[in-house]
C-alpha cells in the first residue's frame, strides 16, 4: 500500500509519531531529508533487527523518487512485515 505526500505532511504536521524510513545514500540525505531515519537501501537486509518489533506496526518508507523505496517494501514484506507503505513520488514530490 502507498501513501501519498499530503496525508503524510498532514500526519507529520500534527506531530504523529511515524515509523519513517529514508532508503537513500547518506549524501542524498545531507542534502535534504524530512526526519526519517535513514537506512540505506544496500544495507536494509543487513540493518532488519534495527526494526524488529515493527512488523505490525505501520512502516513508511521513501527515497528520492519512489523506486528504491518501493524495493523496500518488498523486502521488508519478504521478511514478514504486514503494513509497508511507500511514499508516492518520494522526497521530489514532497517538496513541489
Amino acid at each position: 500500500m502507498d501513501i501519498t505526500v499530503q496525508e503524510l505532511k498532514g500526519r507529520l504536521e500534527k506531530g504523529e509519531k511515524l515509523n519513517l524510513f529514508d532508503v537513500r545514500e547518506p549524501n542524498e540525505y545531507e542534502q535534504d531529508n524530512i526526519g526519517a531515519t535513514l537506512i540505506p537501501l544496500g544495507e536494509l537486509p543487513f540493518r532488519m533487527d534495527e526494526l524488529d518489533g515493527l512488523q505490525d506496526e505501520e512502516v513508511i518508507v521513501h527515497c528520492r523518487s519512489g523506486a528504491r523505496s518501493a524495493r523496500a517494501q518488498q523486502l521488508l514484506e519478504e521478511n514478514g512485515f504486514t503494513n509497508v507503505r511507500n511514499l508516492v513520488g518520494g522526497i521530489l514530490e514532497y517538496r513541489k
